[in-house]
């Protein structure tokens, strides 16, 4: 039986070309049925205030890098989305004085415009981003070494390197709209793909690299970053891959209702613990990680009901 036809962009693959059956099963799901997904290898856990929710996000970075030595260095890969912790990792950094000299930290994505990753001084670059939200915070005696701070560019055989030779003990990440973690968005229905996505096998093998955005994506960063004007969304971005994702240790995904909604946040939790894998909902394709970790805000699960506003 032929696939269904994305009803948000037709040309594309997404999650609305799922099996009814997942979809309406996803949406029935209560947030004390989410809590019964987790399953070996797959946790799920839920905080109740917003300060607990962005603490212990902040607190990954720290645990990541107390483990960090001279003859075993160790990091954390981070996301721009959710930002709220940023400046909460650079606050305990300097009341641990945790010395960072052997900590590591891999950016997630960067956009791509013309060739290139965009400069510093773009308004939605996420490197700048990380720097003033957090690393520039950080006091001078504990900072982290610039060579330490990888973000994805253009050319990306640095980055990939960076991940040789260096523990990466958590990658954490948000969920967008459709589903992806980082910028691993769904592929475009054309050429080989034009009946089927990508296998699970085939996504899984694609390193750093280029990315066209879905028309979902980037409507959601005009929402999120760039105050609804979308022609000022770049349609391409750089991306960490899944063959880096799988080369850390933990997958952390932090949800607090910002990035995607209730169906969305039922749908991957209900994918991930039963193990369907499916690229149209890339991070579905998390199930086969061993070690992933599911944190949401208890009051953002909402319900996926009707309502007239």
């Amino acid at each position: 039986m032929a696939r269904k036809i994305s009803m948000l962009a037709p040309q594309w693959w997404d999650y609305t070309t799922l099996d009814d059956e997942i979809l309406n099963d996803a949406a029935k799901l209560t947030a004390e049925d989410m809590a019964g997904l987790s399953r070996e290898g797959f946790k799920v856990v839920f905080y109740d205030s917003l300060e607990d929710f962005y603490l212990a996000e902040a607190l990954e970075y720290i645990t990541s890098w107390r483990q960090a030595t001279p003859d075993s260095p160790a990091g954390i890969c981070g996301p721009i989305g959710p930002t709220e912790q940023l400046p909460l990792v650079a606050r305990l950094v300097n009341e641990l004085k945790l010395d960072l000299k052997d900590a590591h930290f891999w950016g997630m994505d960067e956009w791509y415009i013309d060739g290139a990753e965009v400069p510093f001084s773009h308004p939605l670059s996420f490197a700048k981003a990380d720097m003033e939200l957090c690393f520039n915070k950080i006091d001078g005696k504990f900072k982290m070494p610039e060579s330490n701070i990888h973000f994805p560019k253009a050319d990306t055989k640095e980055y990939i390197n960076s991940w040789d030779g260096v523990r990466c003990v958590v990658m954490q990440g948000g969920q967008g709209d459709i589903k992806h973690w980082a910028f691993n968005d769904p592929v475009k229905r054309e050429g080989k793909y034009m009946n089927e996505p990508p296998t699970p096998e085939e996504y899984r093998r694609l390193t750093t690299h280029v990315v066209d955005l879905h028309p979902v994506t980037i409507m959601q960063n005009a929402r999120t970053s760039g105050g609804g004007v979308v022609t000022g969304v770049p349609k391409q971005a750089i991306t960490v891959g899944p063959v880096q994702t799988w080369k850390a240790e933990k997958v952390s995904i932090w949800q607090a209702g910002t990035h995607d909604n209730p169906f969305g946040m039922r749908l991957t939790t209900l994918m991930i613990s039963k193990q369907i894998a499916d690229s149209s909902v890339p991070m579905s394709l998390l199930s086969g990680h061993p070690n992933v970790q599911f944190n949401f805000y208890r009051p953002a699960i909402g319900k996926c009901e009707a309502e007239m506003h």
